[in-house]
């Protein structure tokens, strides 16, 4: 069995606390404001000035936003199909053919 140091104790605190902290400002974030960060953050990433322990942090960043947009997406996909079977004249049309 393995020793926690008071150290790590606040290393663990202050991880989760900032974890929670960014899930709750990605929530707040609206698809098109989430986009708009993701193509800035790859951007940043792509133009390679970026040490490994940022990158890593804009990484990890990416993957919330990307997270958060795809349930935003469906989320609406989910609101538009119900209102589309609730109307008798509107039908959905299959874009992908």
């Amino acid at each position: 069995m393995s020793t926690v140091f008071p150290d790590e104790t606040r290393i663990i605190q202050f991880y989760l606390i900032h974890s929670i902290t960014d899930m709750a400002k990605a929530k707040k974030l609206d698809l098109e404001s989430s986009l708009h960060t993701l193509e800035e953050l790859v951007e940043r990433m792509e133009n390679g000035g970026l040490n490994l322990e940022d990158s890593l942090k804009e990484f990890e960043q990416g993957i919330k936003l990307v997270q958060s947009c795809q349930k935003s997406l469906t989320e609406a996909e989910q609101k538009v199909e119900i209102l589309l079977s609730k109307s008798n004249t509107a039908k959905p049309v299959d874009f992908e053919q």
